[in-house]
């Protein structure tokens, strides 16, 4: 996708796990539509582990994602649900007497949207993360309709975890728009075998392969990215 094209509405950044690296993905992203002089737009539905503030709830990753958005959003549109326990979204949720619902979500997106060329919605841990007893991540994710962008944690079992993921989110009925691996593990063997291997198994671009950073941060990430092939 040219980036100085007319953009669509935004992009569903999803993982195949927890902690491989979406939310620097997807800042980095948001900061390079913004350098395309796009107004962009950071949404993170859902986080747990979030710390107690005097504003009151707030998660770190939605606040990464704050910073990167331009013109500034409200918090509670960026993080609508903000849960304390740093466990699964659900069993926080639960703990803290909480229903997490879509409606909400949605409505928190449309208002991003509605300020925003693009918004690109950060979902939390993988594909199918269970949010309560009758949504997930992919239930999520469809809602919204948006195109998929996953985030592949360099490991070992990585090909398995990619590989599924991706076929779950065509089965869904979402678009693949493009994958990125990123370097959680320093010294995992065979990188560039995993890497050619996840090149012929998904049926979507590379959009960037970023390797073991010692201080990993935005600038960082982007320089990693290539989103010409996005559409």
């Amino acid at each position: 996708m040219n980036e100085s094209a007319h953009p669509i509405t935004g992009f569903f950044v999803t993982g195949t796990d927890t902690g491989v690296g979406k939310t620097l993905v997807s800042a980095a992203l948001l900061r390079r539509f913004a350098a395309a002089g796009r107004r962009v737009a950071g949404m993170k539905p859902v986080a747990s582990g979030a710390i107690a503030t005097t504003q009151g709830l707030r998660s770190e990753d939605a606040l990464i994602l704050l910073r990167e958005s331009s013109p500034h959003a409200a918090y509670e549109h960026v993080n609508p649900y903000a849960l304390e326990p740093p466990i699964a979204p659900h069993l926080a949720a639960l703990a803290a007497g909480v229903t997490i619902d879509v409606v909400r979500i949605e409505a928190a997106f449309r208002a991003l949207a509605a300020a925003a060329d693009l918004v690109v919605v950060e979902g939390v841990g993988g594909w199918r993360v269970p949010l309560g007893p009758d949504l997930d991540v992919a239930g999520l994710a469809a809602r919204l309709g948006l195109p998929v962008i996953l985030v592949v944690g360099l490991r070992l079992g990585c090909l398995n975890h990619a590989i599924m993921t991706a076929e779950a989110i065509h089965a869904t009925g979402l678009r693949l728009a493009g994958w990125v691996g990123t370097g959680i593990e320093p010294g995992f063997a065979a990188v560039e075998g995993n890497l050619a291997t996840l090149h012929a198994a998904l049926r979507a671009p590379c959009l960037g392969h970023v390797p073991p950073l010692s201080s990993p941060d935005v600038r960082a990430v982007a320089g990693c990215l290539d989103l010409a092939a996005l559409r």
